[in-house]
């Protein structure tokens, strides 16, 4: 089954069509390129910024992981979600795919979460 494109995506394909007729990879292996990368989490500036101050680094099985939790999460409706993650908190937009803020245990006592109307927790 193949998915569905929006206008936006539809126009992106042709661009990128055009960008590499000179290599040698096929339109339908850039499409699924662009479609794997925009389907992949960010990490908002905010987030990126407590990640930092708090010396945590996520490795590709981590977001490996945590793309499966945003999957899982928009398979059930969710659009603003807690991910539990070893000893961390990410808060995160299921809509946008982007972890908008994070936490370590540490920081995470007597929290309130709000704004979220899931929450995953991964093993």
């Amino acid at each position: 089954m193949s998915p569905k494109l929006n206008p936006a995506q539809t126009k992106k394909a042709g661009q990128l069509s055009q960008r590499n007729q000179g290599s040698n990879v096929s339109f339908d292996e850039l499409l699924h390129q662009e479609l794997v990368k925009q389907q992949e989490v960010k990490i908002s500036a905010h987030a990126e910024k407590r990640l930092k101050e708090r010396n945590i680094s996520f490795s590709q099985e981590d977001f490996t992981k945590i793309n499966r939790a945003v999957q899982q999460a928009a398979a059930k409706g969710s659009k603003d979600s807690l991910i539990l993650y070893k000893d961390l908190a990410l808060v995160t937009s299921i809509t946008n795919r982007t972890v908008v803020t994070a936490m370590d245990g540490k920081s995470m006592g007597e929290h309130v979460f709000t704004n979220i109307d899931s929450a995953v927790i991964l093993k």
